[in-house]
């Protein structure tokens, strides 16, 4: 049977969240110089732009949305678990642990939706399929380890598996609730129940530091616009509706061995813009983690 272009669209959405995704980090340490290191507060103004973004594409007719007569509830537990969940126990998770530890632990979210999906969603792997899953996860490894300092807590693990859990519970309700919700409308419930929790932590923090002042004094710097103006537009609008789409298209398995280059990006964009050493092992890794995806995504059994 010939393959047509709507044929691949689902796996072009998958690397084109990797490559925003991937992107994403080099914006996310920008933006950070310019809110003095203060995480929640940039997360706030990042689904806040999201928010207000989809908002205006709405009452201009450029999405379309209907929630009459379904389970919205739903979407406010798919919110619950990402963004919500997934970015407190990711900023907290890092914060404990050691760059290389984090990445390690966040490449394993597709062996745990492989998981999942069998348990829930009544996904059978195959053998082959499951075997590239580990090549790409084997991939992360290899380019982690040599970094690999063994300083996280296990309190910071811990976090970090909480993460894995929240991305994985994600998958599997987007991949759930495809049937009932479009992509459109799970992002757009997504950037604002992001932007109300973000922003109501953000606020809190800074009434208890007694700094409220500054809450607003970051969007004068023009760098920390552009970041955010990234992350909330690109990183969070457009991407997570690209993740909500592949869910509602492909396997939750094959969807989320996508993340994994994710990690190829991030270490083109730090050689390429931030003069980072490139070294063997990390080209052997990224050959190891593409042919993990190429095999995870060519057999029949990715849709």
């Amino acid at each position: 049977m010939k393959l047509r272009l709507k044929d691949y669209m689902p796996h072009l959405a998958g690397i084109g969240a990797s490559i925003i995704f991937g992107f994403s980090f080099l914006f996310t340490k920008i933006g950070l110089q310019s809110v003095n290191n203060e995480t929640f507060d940039l997360i706030a103004n990042r689904f806040t732009v999201g928010a207000l973004l989809l908002l205006v594409m709405k009452f201009t007719g450029i999405i379309k949305l209907n929630y009459k007569e379904k389970k919205v509830k739903m979407l406010f537990l798919l919110s619950l678990f990402q963004p919500v969940l997934y970015f407190i126990f990711e900023t907290y998770g890092i914060k404990l642990t050691s760059s290389s530890e984090a990445g390690t632990m966040i490449s394993l979210i597709p062996v745990m939706v492989t998981v999942l999906a069998a348990i829930f969603l009544n996904e059978k792997v195959p053998l082959k399929q499951a075997v590239f899953i580990l090549i790409s996860f084997s991939g992360v490894l290899l380019i982690n380890l040599p970094k690999f300092e063994g300083k996280g807590s296990i309190l910071g693990m811990c976090i970090l598996l909480a993460t894995v859990l929240s991305a994985a519970i994600y998958s599997i309700l987007s991949r759930k609730l495809s049937i009932i919700f479009t992509p459109i409308e799970c992002t757009f419930a997504m950037m604002w129940q992001g932007a109300i929790v973000f922003n109501v932590i953000s606020i809190v923090k800074h009434l208890y530091n007694n700094s409220l002042n500054t809450y607003f004094l970051p969007w004068s710097n023009g760098t920390f616009l552009s970041s955010v103006l990234y992350l909330g537009g690109l990183s969070s609008v457009l991407a997570f509706f690209l993740l909500n789409y592949i869910y509602s298209k492909l396997r939750a398995s094959a969807a989320s061995s996508f993340s994994n280059i994710t990690t190829i990006i991030s270490i083109f964009a730090g050689v390429l813009i931030l003069k980072e050493s490139f070294e063997i092992y990390q080209i052997i890794g990224i050959i190891i983690i593409l042919m993990g995806v190429w095999g995870t995504n060519y057999s029949k059994a990715a849709i």
